[in-house]
Parts: structure tokens; sequence; C-alpha cells
């Protein structure tokens, strides 16, 4: 191990693969974190009221719009050209902030959190379809273990160590580091390594945004396909919202809050997304989401029962822990199907436009989530959630059909591995 780390000349071609993977899913979460974590708690400390910081937010919504643009992706230059440009400009973006001040300068912050987002968004669309673009279909499992931990470890970063750093250092001190962070990585992403599948070149608005779309749409079970993506994580997006106000009526103090589900909780689910991933690639997708996706829905079950009984520390710890494992144990292979519905030559528009349906779905159900807690209580809620993520389950052997009809070019696939 500690060759493999000191000699980058002892990697494997499948470690390299892998390597790649984790460097590139730590900088598509850590802007996300910064954003999503470490901004609010930048404009509180600097008197920004509740209210503007809730409308910031808005902000956000590039992330769920990327779809919009991610066809200029496909049609224009080269993935890793995308990745890397992104990331020079994000490093200028957020050294920007040293120049202006939330009590005085809202409107110029605005604009740059807005450009923050959408570059961020873009590197998100450039950094999935060139990822998809690099790996085998027997990788795909691993690599979504690796890409979920990366992800998470970068939010830690960006949520917590960022904030730390600028209360001992000074908020701009913070700025200039990550942004010069960012740009070390821009350099370091340069030598990513040029995917061996060829991709077809696209020439046309058609080739860029009719064809992707027809593609999928040609898919056996489209509807099917569209609503299962819309139903696997529902359950558990319908809880999520609501755990960390039941453990603050729970009288947990912020401590333990932040300790508990807030870093051990994502330890566990980059666990959970690991194992999730090593089985996802020794089982095969469809396997996987049967098993992992029944452990995270009955996940809910145990918060319920929690909810249920007198106050109790170890049954919330364990509740949580549980929770966190088993939601990286389904995402490990929700994320490799994604991924493998994909064409590689139209990546970037297919896996955005089906992570965007992800991404409504949590949306929807967070909104109602706060309604749900409130009328039926955290128990009867929490247990409903359960009921929830079944309907999912009777749409899988249409999914199985779609894994075998979206089968990747035979090329892209080491030696005497079939697509499954």
């Amino acid at each position: 191990m500690i060759t493999l780390l000191f000699n980058p000349f002892s990697f494997s071609a499948t470690q390299t693969v892998f390597l790649w993977v984790g460097v590139l899913y730590f900088a598509e979460g850590f802007p996300f974190g910064l954003f999503f974590d470490a901004m609010p708690v930048y404009f509180r400390i600097h008197g920004v009221s509740l209210h503007e910081i809730g409308l910031i937010s808005a902000a956000g919504l590039a992330w769920t719009f990327k779809v919009i643009w991610a066809p200029a992706v496909d049609a224009i230059g080269e993935r890793r050209s995308w990745i890397v440009s992104c990331q020079y400009l994000l490093a200028m973006c957020i050294a920007a902030f040293i120049t202006v001040h939330p009590e005085s300068s809202m409107p110029t912050i605005w604009v740059l959190l807005i450009i923050l987002t959408v570059l961020s968004a873009t590197q998100d669309i450039a950094i999935d379809a060139y990822t998809i673009e690099l790996l085998d279909e027997k990788q795909l499992g691993i690599a979504n273990g690796i890409r979920v931990a990366a992800y998470r470890i970068a939010l830690i970063g960006s949520g917590g160590f960022f904030i730390v750093i600028a209360g001992l250092t000074g908020w701009n001190w913070a700025f200039l580091g990550t942004a010069f962070v960012i740009g070390v990585y821009a350099l370091i992403c340069t030598k990513a390594p040029t995917p061996k599948f060829t991709r077809r070149k696209v020439h046309t608005v058609t080739d860029a945004v009719v064809t992707p779309i027809q593609q999928l749409s040609a898919m056996p079970g489209f509807l099917f396909v569209v609503s299962f993506i819309l139903a696997f994580k529902l359950g558990d997006m319908a809880m999520g919202p609501m755990i960390k106000p039941f453990w603050v009526d729970q009288e947990f103090t912020p401590i333990q809050i932040g300790l508990i589900p807030g870093t051990i909780g994502v330890v566990c689910t980059i666990a959970g997304a690991m194992i999730g991933g090593i089985y996802t690639s020794r089982w095969g997708i469809f396997t996987a989401l049967w098993v992992f996706g029944l452990l995270q829905a009955a996940s809910n079950l145990v918060y319920a029962g929690v909810a249920a009984m007198p106050a109790s520390i170890s049954l919330m710890y364990v509740a949580s822990i549980i929770e966190s494992l088993t939601a990286g144990l389904g995402t490990a292979p929700f994320m490799a199907l994604l991924m493998r519905l994909c064409d590689k030559s139209h990546a970037a528009t297919q896996f955005a436009l089906l992570s965007a349906l992800f991404g409504f779905s949590r949306s929807i159900s967070g909104m109602f989530s706060g309604w749900g807690a409130e009328y039926f209580g955290y128990s009867t809620y929490f247990a409903l959630t359960f009921f929830v993520a079944l309907p999912a389950f009777t749409l899988l052997p249409w999914i199985r059909r779609a894994l075998k009809a979206r089968q990747w070019p035979e090329n892209s696939f080491p030696p005497n591995v079939k697509p499954r």
C-alpha cells in the first residue's frame, strides 16, 4: 500500500482508473459542500438575515437545471478540457470573495454565487461523462463506491474543515487557501488519462440534444425505468430531511448531532458505499439493487421504532449508524445503474437528465416531509416512508430488461467480461 501511494508507476491500469475516480469526485463534491454547508455559516456570522440566506440557496438550482446546457459538453471539446477550465475559473471565483463583504456587497455576492454554482454544475456534467467513458462495466460497482466516498469526504472538508480554517485564520485566508487548492487540482487534472473508448463527435443540434433523448426513450420499458429512478430512493429521501429535526426534538445537543449523524454517519455512508460498490461488481447491478434497496428501505423502520420508544441515546446512535450505512449501500448500485443506462457518446446529456430526475424526486419528497412529520408524528411518518420505498421493487423486472438492452460496446470491457 505504501508503495502504491508513493510510486505512481506501480499502479495497475484498474487501480489508476479508481484513483482518478476518487480525485475527480472529491473535486466535484468540494464546491457543493462549500455552497450548501460553509456559505450559510459565513453569511450568518456576517449578519445576513435568515430570510436572505434562504433566498441565496436559489443559486443552487444550477445543479437541477444543468441538463439544459449538458448537450454543449457533449458537442464542444473534450471532457477533460471542460473539467480543467471549470476548476481554474472556480479558483478565481472563490478568490474573488475576498474583495466583497456581505454587509455592503450582496448584489456582487449573488453574481459570484451564481457563477460558482454554474461552474460547479458544469464541472459535474463533464466529470460524470468523463467517468462513464473511462470505466468498464466490471468497474462500475467499485468505482461508484469510491465516488460516493470521495464526494462525502469532500463535503466534510468544505463543510467542516473550511469553517475551522476560517475560524483560526479569518475568512479571507480560507477563501484564498481553497482557491489555491482548486487551482492545484486543475493542474493535476490536466494529467487525467485519455479514455480508451473513442467517442463519436457530436456535430449537430440533433446529435447533441435529440439523439441522446431518443436513445434513452428507445430502451425497453422507458417509462418504467424513469419511474424506478424517481422511486428507488424516495423513502430514504422522504425521511432524510426530518432526521436532524428529530434529533433536536429528542433534546440532543448540537455537538452530539454534529458528532453522530453529522460525522460518524458520513463515515458509515462512505463505508456502506464502498461495500455496496464491491458487491455490485460481484453480483451485478440488478441483484445489488434488490438486496441493498431492501436494506435501505428497512432502515427507516429502525428510526420508526426508536421514535415510538422513550428517548434513548444508545438506540438513537444505532439508528443513525444503520440508516447511514444502508444509504451508502443503496447508493452504489443506483449510481452504477444511472451510468450503465447512458451511451458513452452522449454521456454528459444522458447522465445529467437521469440525475435531474433523481434530483426532482429528492426536492419533491423533501418539500412534503415536514408536513408529514407534523401531521402523523415522527414514528408513524418514518414507518410510512418504508412503504413509500416499496413500489420501486415492482419495477425491477423492467430494469433488468433495460440493462440487457443498454449494453456498452464490446471494446469497453476487459477480456472475458460480459455485461449482465
